[in-house]
């Protein structure tokens, strides 16, 4: 899924990247030389192999197979096809395995882990692309990534492989192979950062052209641009400077965790979050907490707070992954709804539900840059290029330029010779038509203008990743949003209600109204059939359903705890009658199993029973999904219309429907 091999030399590295990696190694003989020519060009060839990496790479090294390989070119596959290289590095196994009888039962079979080491050196050969670490694979003959769980196991194989956790030394391997589970930001220093702009192109032909003038005494321009060019250049590195100090107080906050493990046969185990690997087990206690990696629950519930990854804080409801006996990969098994078992880094935890042993067991999937939040990250550090109209023309324009600065170049000299002048002035005269030609000004008034605009900008409190895109800013004519919660109000409010009896709609029950909803399956319907808790004496969850909950009148007794049903004790949720509601033949529902809404399935469901009566399951959702799943006689014959009559009127309408469970199982058992 990772690689695709192409040949012996080339290869494509990372699919979602999609970048083409090729092996080249380094030859004595022709680093010498590139060296030589170092010196004899007072370092202009190394400033130009600074701006093309490829040719760096082309003029030292020879083409090889990746596997012979001690430097990697790489190439995105898009239209920009940009260059990159990297060293080629070993990570020593010596220190975790010390004989061929250690590791087979550290790693199994058809793990990265495993098959990375058939080595008798016990070493790996690796290299980090964009803060993502691959290593070796000495059978495929690529270079793979690690640091996440395979996506080749099963849902059965998962609980069984690591629902008791690894082992230390399983934990060591893993750790060393995959490195720390960080997401390390670190602030980049000051001459680094002064480098890097000083040997920007326009900024060295601006020193070219500045020396230039020096030498012909045209000394208050030349003096006019190096201050304007020094306070741009120091103004620049000031706001990447505190960005990258910005950044780096953002992501750390993970980063030194405590969290228990599971340790196989060793019982439970305290450390710190960055020593967390794919596969490790983490029992999730109860209380708020951060979580430093991405896992899959594979015991127990959660409700979490997602906000950091979709701006949105209704808290989401995790289940625990099934124990699907089946030949699937447990993401194909899940199908589209396989994020509902996957807590992400970064979120928060808000409230935990053990299963029957009052456990809530995560299988670590990814860690540092692997998570969902390591991705975030990166896609700041590593921004897309920009392919828009401005620059493609911006670079043609320049090159007309330099057309029309070769060809004034080529007339000066032939007037100058012509006329008998020194070879000096000749010189002179034909590199000053380049500085004309092209306006060495101009990248000191561009940055200028970005760092103006991004300070008028954090003023609103809009901040900008990458301030080469403010420029294309201004061409936009139209701006999409994704939906429309970006734009409005959160605001809800419950209409009415239509109940069904028999095959017929009954009279329509507004909101708000002096008398109350009358007891019956479509009041326990909206008393149950929701995702909503109570934090912190608040009850928080999706409006929809808090507003059809609020109107019940009922409340959500947070202090319930575990709910008995047969030799279990499972936790349970039980709603009871508020002050305001209407006097009911219950003392409470207790709701025994949640199915979170889905929205593949277009619906959520419960399974819930009266203290002291019968279970009973209740499902609500689309209006259209609802009507199929239900016995034909029971949907009035006027549905579709009746449905067509409120949405056409841009009414959100929502579906209720229930049956009763005359079955011996108990509720964890029952699949949906």
């Amino acid at each position: 899924q990772i690689i695709l091999t192409f040949s012996s030399k080339e290869s494509q590295l990372n699919k979602g990247i999609s970048e083409e990696i090729f092996g080249y190694k380094t030859q004595g003989c022709r680093k010498a030389l590139c060296i030589a020519g170092y010196i004899l060009s007072c370092g202009a060839l190394l400033l130009l192999f600074y701006w093309k990496p490829e040719w760096d790479v082309w003029a030292n090294c020879v083409p090889c197979s990746l596997e012979e390989a001690d430097v990697v070119l790489l190439r995105t596959t898009d239209e920009f096809r940009i260059y990159s290289h990297k060293h080629v590095t070993w990570i020593s196994m010596s220190g975790i395995i010390r004989s061929r009888l250690d590791y087979p039962s550290i790693a199994e079979e058809d793990s990265i882990f495993n098959k990375a080491l058939m080595k008798p050196s016990l070493q790996v050969k690796s290299i980090q692309v964009q803060k993502i670490r691959y290593v070796w694979n000495i059978y495929a003959k690529q270079f793979q990534k690690v640091g996440a769980l395979e996506d080749h196991h099963t849902c059965s194989a998962i609980h069984a492989k690591f629902g008791s956790g690894l082992t230390c030394n399983e934990q060591s391997l893993r750790r060393v192979i995959c490195g720390p589970n960080t997401i390390d930001v670190p602030v980049i220093p000051i001459w680094k950062l002064l480098i890097k702009e000083v040997l920007n192109p326009f900024y060295v032909f601006q020193l070219f052209s500045v020396c230039l003038w020096f030498a012909e005494d045209y000394m208050e321009y030349a003096a006019a641009i190096i201050i304007m060019s020094l306070l741009s250049i120091s103004l620049t590195v000031y706001d990447l400077r505190q960005q990258s100090v910005k950044l780096q107080r953002l992501v750390e906050s993970h980063n030194n965790i405590m969290v228990t493990v599971c340790r196989n046969k060793e019982g439970f185990q305290e450390l710190e979050s960055h020593h967390l690997v794919p596969g490790d087990t983490m029992v999730l206690k109860e209380g708020k907490a951060l979580l430093p990696c991405d896992a899959i629950l594979i015991s127990g519930q959660c409700i979490v707070n997602e906000s950091m990854l979709t701006g949105e804080s209704i808290p989401v409801t995790k289940t625990q992954l099934p124990q699907a006996d089946n030949l699937k990969p447990w993401k194909m098994h899940c199908a589209e709804d396989y994020k509902k078992h996957i807590l992400f880094c970064g979120t928060e935890v808000i409230q935990t539900k053990g299963d029957d042993r009052g456990v809530v067991k995560a299988v670590v999937l990814q860690t540092g840059f692997n998570t969902t939040k390591g991705d975030l990250v990166r896609s700041i550090l590593y921004p897309k290029p920009v392919n828009f109209k401005l620059y493609r023309d911006a670079l043609r324009f320049l090159m007309c330029l330099i057309a029309f600065a070769t060809i004034g170049m080529i007339y000066t000299v032939c007037v100058f010779a012509l006329n008998g002048e020194e070879a000096g002035e000749v010189v002179k005269k034909a590199l000053d038509v380049i500085t004309i030609a092209v306006p060495p000004a101009l990248p000191a008034a561009l940055t200028t203008g970005i760092i103006y605009t991004q300070r008028r900008l954090k003023k609103k409190g809009i901040f900008c990743i990458s301030p080469q895109r403010i420029n294309m800013c201004g061409q936009l004519n139209l701006i999409c949003f994704d939906k429309t919660g970006t734009l409005t109000e959160d605001g809800l409010d419950l209409w009415g209600l239509l109940p069904s009896e028999g095959n017929c709609f009954q009279d329509v029950h507004r909101f708000p109204a002096d008398h109350s909803l009358p007891w019956g399956p479509v009041f326990s319907t909206m008393v149950v059939c929701h995702s909503l808790i109570v934090l912190e004496g608040k009850i928080q969850g999706d409006p929809l359903d808090v507003k059809m909950f609020e109107a019940t009148n009922w409340v959500i007794d947070d202090s319930s705890g575990h709910q008995t049903e047969g030799q279990r004790s499972t936790h349970a949720t039980v709603v009871r009658p508020g002050p305001k509601a209407n006097r009911a033949s219950v003392e409470g529902i207790t709701i025994l199993h949640q199915f979170p809404f889905s929205s593949a399935l277009q619906r959520m469901s419960v399974i819930a029973q009266e203290i002291g009566g019968e279970k009973q399951v209740f499902t609500k959702g689309a209006p259209e999904m609802v009507a199929v799943l239900c016995r034909a006689e029971t949907v009035p014959s006027n549905f579709e219309s009746k449905l067509l009559f409120y949405t056409a009127q841009g009414f959100r309408v929502i579906g209720l429907a229930y049956k009763s469970l005359q079955l011996g199982k108990q509720s964890t058992d029952l699949t949906r």
